[in-house]
């Protein structure tokens, strides 16, 4: 339903997947959702709305994310995920809560931030609006992915995870994901042409069908550490992660 991103993180695949940085939205939701009606008659959907995108950030220009909620409280089989690093609290005074109405707010250190989310929220503000949306009954998913290596990474996202623990009520929350950062070979090809000087995409990474990623051991690290700290303040927590192919 939008192409692009008000936000501009240095990795963001969208940067490898468009020629522009223009945003484009596309007014024809109407047959988005007979789109989905009729596959509803078939079987249940899963959707993930904003990949392509952060509704969230563009709610004030196309309403799509009330639009969406709307859908879900009308249609028992769907399910849509809101993925997002926008830090709003003022919708979910406005939205309906439902099981099916998932947000999946994008954690990442202060210091991933400050270098490649350029014009994202910080951190402390992406967990006031996470536990604003528990506050009020919606299904969180927390989202440490992808997540990024550089020199001292792992004291940066200990700092992540104390606030994670002094601002979060953890009990409440859905699931987690975690996975390192990867990203398609064409992408990656396009994204190094015009980041030439980005030391975040420059990076001698893995190739492993036709995805690049870090190199299993650093993979292997970092994605451990993330569970086993999750795991530290919530035992049973439900933690998915990226199977590659």
């Amino acid at each position: 339903m939008v192409m692009n991103c008000l936000y501009d993180c240095e990795y963001c695949y969208l940067k490898g997947m468009y020629p522009s940085g223009n945003i484009v939205v596309f007014v024809n939701s109407g047959e988005t959702y007979r789109k989905i009606r009729q596959l509803l008659a078939q079987f249940p959907v899963y959707l993930c709305i904003s990949y392509d995108t952060d509704l969230l950030a563009l709610e004030d220009m196309t309403g799509y994310v009330q639009e969406w909620n709307e859908q879900v409280l009308s249609l028992a089989g769907l399910t849509v995920e809101l993925r997002t690093k926008c830090a709003r609290t003022d919708l979910w005074d406005r939205l309906c809560p439902c099981p099916r109405f998932i947000l999946a707010m994008t954690l990442s250190p202060e210091d991933v931030i400050a270098r490649w989310e350029h014009g994202t929220p910080d951190l402390h503000a992406r967990l006031s609006s996470a536990q604003s949306a528990l506050r009020h009954g919606f299904p969180v998913r927390l989202c440490l992915d992808p997540m990024i290596w550089f020199p001292g990474w792992q004291e940066s996202y200990d700092a992540l995870f104390r606030a994670l623990s002094n601002e979060i009520d953890l009990s409440l929350v859905r699931d987690f994901s975690v996975g390192s950062f990867r990203i398609s070979g064409s992408y990656l090809k396009n994204l190094r042409q015009s980041l030439p000087h980005s030391a975040l995409v420059q990076y001698p990474f893995e190739q492993d069908g036709g995805y690049y990623h870090y190199p299993a051991a650093v993979e292997q690290d970092m994605e451990q550490y993330a569970i086993r700290k999750i795991r530290e303040l919530l035992p049973d927590a439900s933690v998915f992660t990226w199977e590659k192919a």
